[in-house]
C-alpha cells in the first residue's frame, strides 16, 4: 500500500509516495533520480548500494524506505560541496582507486563512514571498515591508499 514518506536526502527534505516495503535503493534511483548509488547483489553483500544513514554506511538494497524515518540520508551525489570534492572523493581520484567504477560510489561512502568513526584509521581498521565492499577489479591496495590519503586531509564529517 502506497504511503507518503518525508525523508532527508543530501541535506534536503524530499517527499515520496511509495509502498513502505520498497527499498531505499529503489526509491533513490527510480523515484528521486539519484543513480550514483548502484544495485549490485540485492542482498547487502557487495556494498555497491551503500549510503550514509546519519553518517554510517548502510546497504540501501536491503533497507526498507519505511525504516528510514527521520535519519539523514547521504548519497554519493551529496558528498561534494558545489565544485569541491569531498576529501575521500579527491583521494580516490589522486590514487587512481577505481577501474571500472561500478563499486566506487559504495567504496567512497564506506570510506567516509570509516573516517567519521576513526579519522586516522590503522590498516586493520581500514580492512575491517571496508570489509562489506567488493571490487571485482581488485583495486584494494589503491583504495586503501586513498583512505590513508583522505585521513591526512582536513577532517570533514558527513552526516547530512
Amino acid at each position: 500500500m502506497s504511503q507518503r514518506f518525508q525523508i532527508w536526502i543530501n541535506g534536503e527534505q524530499r517527499s515520496v509516495q511509495v509502498d513502505g516495503d520498497r527499498t531505499l535503493l529503489s526509491v533513490l534511483r527510480d523515484d528521486l533520480g539519484l543513480t550514483g548509488t548502484k544495485y549490485g547483489c540485492g542482498e547487502g553483500q557487495c556494498g555497491a548500494c551503500m549510503v550514509l544513514l546519519d553518517g554510517r554506511a548502510t546497504n540501501s538494497c536491503i533497507t526498507p524506505i519505511s525504516s528510514v524515518g527521520d535519519k539523514k540520508v547521504t548519497t554519493i551525489e551529496g558528498l561534494a560541496k558545489g565544485e569541491t570534492l569531498h576529501p575521500v572523493q579527491a583521494a580516490f581520484l589522486e590514487e587512481d582507486a577505481l577501474q571500472c567504477g561500478y563499486c566506487t560510489s559504495g567504496m567512497i561512502i564506506s570510506a567516509v563512514s570509516l573516517l567519521n568513526e576513526a579519522p586516522h584509521p590503522t590498516s586493520e581498521q581500514i580492512v575491517h571498515g571496508m570489509n562489506r565492499n567488493v571490487c571485482r577489479c581488485c583495486t584494494y591496495q589503491r583504495i586503501r591508499n586513498a583512505i590513508v590519503r583522505a585521513s591526512q586531509a582536513p577532517a570533514k564529517s558527513v552526516t547530512s
